[in-house]
């Protein structure tokens, strides 16, 4: 199977859904003749014109505003928020609007807009543009959010976005846009809401999303010469969460760390713990640990920025904390 980058995938995602359906365009800052901040919609507005691919002055309320007025024309607008430390810029139009609206009017209408956006640390662009803050979004009753961690996931989670007739927020890590991965040619859809086993074990499962996913199976695989088997769950949708993964991993291994790349506190890993403990308590043969970023803004210096967040040594350690 051909191998290709993750940037690519999503590149390849947006160009097939193009052309399948002439409702679906592009809008967001330096998307059409720039190609994007990480490149992703490079030459898309060279195929499909600037009807479809559409630069957008920097304002993310307009963008995401107008993203909602078009889904609800019929059109299925894919809208980029360049960095995801500008969601709160349009958290009106997204929290007040886009996710109540169908639900306001009993369902008579649908909001089929995809929010493309990025984030987490790795680059030391210090605190305005380093942040994971999916948990806010996890908070927001109507939409549904999206993380995927490989070339694969993330084509085909971004094509069943874009066919959902529901708001759906997907959040890529700017780390993963050069990683490469098996993509298989032809159409295929990743559905939303189901998580993956990315490695099997049965002495303890990881459940993690996103660029920690990469961290932890290197994390497995020393483990694994220490005699710790370890299971990786990449959750993949964090809203909603795969939970009957989630439980069948859990009453396998017994065992549970959560590696998260936001913040500790009220981060994504207490709604996945908690969902830990209301499906399966009476299997867990020791307590949940938590992985997590630092309670800190971002560092901007490469060195501090690495504390900041998990590493392959702290998921190891964690794990040999809760094997002992």
């Amino acid at each position: 199977m051909r191998e290709i980058t993750y940037r690519q995938a999503l590149n390849e995602a947006l160009d097939e859904e193009m052309a399948r359906d002439e409702k679906v365009f592009l809008m967001g800052e330096d998307i059409a003749i720039y190609g994007g901040a990480y490149g992703v919609t490079a030459g898309l507005l060279n195929k499909y014109g600037e009807d479809r691919v559409r630069d957008t002055p920097i304002s993310e309320a307009a963008i995401v505003g107008t993203g909602l007025g078009a889904a609800l024309l019929g059109y299925r607008p894919v809208v980029e928020i360049m960095y995801i430390d500008f969601i709160g810029l349009c958290m009106d139009q997204l929290n007040n609007q886009v996710a109540k609206i169908r639900y306001m009017f009993g369902g008579k209408c649908t909001v089929p807009l995809t929010i493309r956006t990025e984030g987490g640390a790795g680059r030391t662009l210090g605190a305005h543009h380093s942040q994971s803050l999916e948990a806010w979004l996890m908070h927001i009753p109507g939409i549904k959010v999206v993380m995927p961690a490989t070339p694969v996931d993330a084509k085909g989670l971004l094509k069943s976005s874009i066919r959902d007739n529901n708001p759906v927020v997907f959040i890529e890590h700017k780390m993963l846009y050069n990683t490469k991965g098996p993509v298989p040619d032809g159409e295929y859809l990743t559905p939303i809401g189901k998580a993956e086993i990315k490695r099997h074990g049965n002495d303890i499962t990881i459940l993690t999303y996103s660029r920690m996913l990469l961290f932890s199976l290197q994390a497995a695989e020393i483990l694994e010469k220490e005699g710790i088997s370890v299971e990786v769950v990449d959750l993949r949708t964090l809203l909603p969460l795969d939970r009957e993964t989630i439980r069948k991993s859990v009453m396998k291994t017994n065992r549970v760390v959560i590696v998260e790349e936001d913040t500790k506190t009220a981060g994504a890993g207490a709604e996945i713990g908690m969902t830990v403990i209301e499906e399966c308590f009476d299997y867990l043969d020791a307590p949940i640990k938590r992985i997590a970023g630092a309670d800190v803004p971002m560092p901007k210096a490469p060195n501090l920025e690495k504390l900041a967040i998990p590493s392959v040594e702290s998921i190891v350690e964690g794990i040999m904390e809760v094997m002992k």
